[in-house]
C-alpha cells in the first residue's frame, strides 16, 4: 500500500510533467534541443545590457552608495529602505538552489557549466535593472501608505502603449495567477523539500528517525514561517534585512574555508571551468549543451527576467524609480556570480568525479558532501545556512504570491489571511514531495511568469532608457 508521500508524489508527478513539456519546448539546433524559453531569456539579458550600455558594470559604483544610504530622504514614499528592498529581494533568490541547484547542473554538465553560469549572471544584472525600475515607476500606494507592485502593473502599462488596452487587465492577471501558482513551486514547495533532505542528511540519513517524517518537518518550517509573514512587507524586511547578511557570510566564509584547504586543487579546477565551457567532453550538445545547462540555472537561481524581485523593491522609500534599478543590479552578482560560483568550487575542489556525473539530480547532499570531506564539522554550518536559505526564500515568495493574489481579489485582510495560510499549507506539502516532481514543477513555474514580464519590458525599454539619463544627469555632479 502507498504511503502518504508516494500518493501525493504519484499525484503531482503527471501534472508536473505535462507541464514541464510545455514551458520548454524545444527546437533542435545543431543536433541540441534549445528550450524556447532559455532563448527568450538570453536575448533579453543581452539586449538590455548593450541597450544600456553595459549598466551592470558602470552602475556598480552607484548601486554600492545606494545601498550604503548616501541619497536616502526619509520623506519618499514607500515602505523600506534601498537595503532592505535588496536582502528583501536576495532572499528570494539566495535559497537552496544556491546550494542543491549548482550541484545538480555540475552533475549534468561538469566544470565547464559553472562558466556559463557566472555569465548568465552577469548579463542577468541588466535585466534586473529594467524590470525593477518598472517596479518602482509602475507601482500604486494606497491612502494608507502601503504599496503594491511588479509586472502586474507595468505589464498593464506596456499593453496601453502599444494600443491595446484591452489586454492590460488580462496580461496584469495572467502574470498574476502565474505568480500566484509559481510562488507554490520555486519560492515554496522546492525550498522546503531540499531542506527537509538536508536535516535528515545530518541526523543521520536513510536511518534518521525523521527521514519518513516529511509532515512533521514541513509543519514546523510552515508555522515559523506564519509567524514572519503576517506582519506584511515590513515585518519580512526586518527579518531579511538581519537574516540575509548573516546567512551569506557564514556560507562565504565556510567555503572559501574549503577552498583555501583544498588551493592545491584550485590551478586545475579553473582551468577545467574554462576548457569544458568550450570543449566539453562528456555533454550532449557539446558547447551548446554545457551552455544552455549553465544559464538554465543561473536564471532559476536569480529570478532575472521572471520580474519577482520588482514586488519587493516597488516597496522602497524613493521617488526615483531609477535607483532601485541600481540596487537590483545586485543581485544576480551576488546570488549567482559570488555564491552559486563559490558552490561550484567547493564541489570541483573536493567530491567532484566527471565518472560519476549522472543525471544529477543529486541536490544539496552532494554539497554537504563536499564540505564533510575536508572538514566533518561543517556539515552543521551547511545545515544551518541551508535550512536560513530555504526559510528566508519562502518568506519572501510568500510576499511575491501575496501580491499577484491581492491583484485579483483585491486588497483585504480576509483575502490575505486566506493566501497565507494555503502557503503555509504548501510549505508542509514540499516535505513529502519527491525532489523530481518538485523540481520539475518549480522550474516549470518560474519560466512561465518570464514570458510576459520580458514582452513588457522590451516595450517599455525606450522609456526607462530615457529616464535613466534623465537621472543620471541629476548625480552627475553629486
Amino acid at each position: 500500500m502507498a504511503t502518504i508521500d508516494e500518493t501525493i508524489n504519484n499525484f503531482i508527478t503527471p501534472y508536473a510533467e505535462a507541464l514541464d513539456t510545455f514551458i520548454f519546448y524545444a527546437i533542435s539546433v545543431g543536433g541540441v534541443d534549445i528550450p524556447l524559453i532559455v532563448i527568450w531569456l538570453t536575448v533579453a539579458a543581452l539586449f538590455f545590457t548593450f541597450y544600456l550600455g553595459f549598466i551592470n558594470i558602470r552602475g556598480f559604483r552607484h548601486a554600492i552608495r545606494l545601498v550604503k544610504g548616501d541619497f536616502t530622504k526619509e520623506e519618499d514614499k514607500g515602505e523600506i529602505s534601498h537595503f532592505q528592498a535588496l536582502t528583501t529581494a536576495l532572499s528570494g533568490t539566495v535559497g537552496i538552489g544556491n546550494i542543491g541547484g549548482v550541484a545538480i547542473v555540475i552533475s549534468i554538465g561538469g566544470p565547464g557549466a559553472c562558466f556559463w553560469l557566472a555569465v548568465a549572471g552577469f548579463l542577468g544584472m541588466s535585466t534586473k535593472f529594467v524590470e525593477c525600475i518598472a517596479g518602482v515607476k509602475y507601482r500604486q500606494i494606497s491612502e494608507d501608505g502601503s504599496v503594491s507592485g511588479g509586472p502586474m502593473y507595468y505589464l498593464e502599462d506596456s499593453m496601453k502603449k502599444i494600443g491595446l488596452p484591452f489586454l492590460a487587465k488580462p496580461m496584469g492577471y495572467f502574470y498574476a495567477i502565474a505568480i500566484v501558482i509559481g510562488c507554490l513551486g520555486i519560492g515554496n514547495m522546492f525550498q522546503s523539500n531540499q531542506a527537509f533532505e538536508q536535516f535528515v542528511y545530518v541526523t543521520g540519513g536513510t536511518e534518521s528517525y525523521f527521514a519518513d517524517k516529511g509532515w512533521l518537518f514541513g509543519i514546523v518550517i510552515a508555522l515559523v514561517v506564519a509567524s514572519v509573514i503576517i506582519g506584511g512587507i515590513k515585518g519580512i524586511a526586518r527579518v531579511t534585512s538581519k537574516m540575509v547578511p548573516f546567512m551569506g557570510i557564514l556560507y562565504l566564509v565556510s567555503g572559501l574555508l574549503i577552498i583555501a584547504l583544498n588551493a592545491d586543487k584550485l590551478p586545475a579546477v579553473l582551468t577545467s571551468i574554462f576548457t569544458e565551457a568550450f570543449a566539453p567532453t562528456s555533454v550532449k550538445g557539446g558547447m551548446i549543451g554545457v551552455m544552455l545547462l549553465g544559464i538554465k540555472r543561473a536564471v532559476f537561481s536569480n529570478e532575472a527576467g521572471i520580474g519577482s524581485a520588482s514586488i519587493a523593491h516597488a516597496a522602497v522609500k524613493t521617488n526615483e524609480p531609477v535607483t532601485e534599478g541600481f540596487v537590483a543590479l545586485l543581485e544576480p552578482f551576488i546570488d549567482t556570480v559570488v555564491i552559486c560560483s563559490v558552490t561550484a568550487l567547493v564541489i570541483l575542489v573536493t567530491v567532484y568525479d566527471p565518472a560519476a556525473a549522472s543525471d544529477g539530480v543529486q541536490g544539496i547532499s552532494l554539497t554537504a558532501s563536499a564540505f564533510e570531506q575536508t572538514a566533518s564539522w561543517t556539515v552543521y554550518p551547511l545545515a544551518v545556512v541551508a535550512i536560513l536559505f530555504a526559510f528566508s526564500t519562502l518568506v519572501s515568495w510568500s510576499y511575491y504570491g501575496l501580491k499577484g493574489w491581492t491583484y485579483i481579489f483585491g486588497e483585504n485582510l480576509f483575502s490575505t489571511r486566506i493566501f497565507q495560510a494555503i502557503f503555509c499549507c504548501f510549505v508542509a506539502l514540499g516535505c513529502m514531495v519527491q525532489l523530481d516532481a518538485v523540481l520539475k514543477f518549480s522550474d516549470a513555474m518560474v519560466f512561465l511568469v518570464a514570458l510576459p514580464n520580458v514582452l513588457a519590458l522590451f516595450i517599455l525599454a525606450p522609456s526607462i532608457k530615457a529616464d535613466l539619463k534623465t537621472y543620471l544627469q541629476k548625480i552627475e555632479n553629486v
